[in-house]
């Protein structure tokens, strides 16, 4: 959830403030290439972010974690992951995630019913690049990064 945070540099601060020396912070972040980035990237089309928010995806990249947590970190270890989402058919994941995830949910709440519509479509077109099911249910793989940062 830290990946949503409209202040990643605070967010990171005060994970590593409640750290011990020489323990461990553990994290799962989307990377902006996997699904789940691209989904991030998809919903900024419709619904801009607020100003000066950056995008939840960078928590998935190697360079941001190092600016995030590098000066407090003895390391920084991450491996890339793969999750896969598996529903009935696309539509059931849409209706899932419309109704249960915060940043769908909010983007869809703040658009007129035509701009939902629209996001409706590009994310059925999101889905149809990767899924990998082959027949009418949804099995997409999505990347994400397993991250250890030990503290200093």
């Amino acid at each position: 959830g830290v990946m949503v945070t409209p202040d990643q540099d605070r967010a990171a601060a005060e994970l590593v403030r409640v750290c011990r020396r020489g323990g461990r912070i553990g994290l799962a972040n989307w990377t902006p290439e996997g699904f789940i980035g691209q989904l991030f990237k998809t919903i900024g089309r419709h619904v801009p972010p607020p100003p000066g928010a950056r995008s939840p995806a960078l928590w998935g990249t190697s360079a941001r974690l190092a600016e995030l947590f590098g000066p407090y970190a003895t390391s920084v270890a991450s491996a890339q992951r793969h999750f896969v989402f598996r529903y009935r058919s696309p539509a059931h994941w849409l209706e899932i995630f419309r109704t249960y995830y915060g940043p769908m949910l909010k983007a869809f709440a703040a658009l007129p019913p035509a701009g939902q519509v629209t996001l409706e479509h590009d994310l059925l077109a999101l889905i149809g690049q990767f899924n990998r099911s082959g027949d009418r249910t949804m099995v997409v793989p999505s990347e994400y990064l397993e991250v250890v940062v030990t503290r200093r």
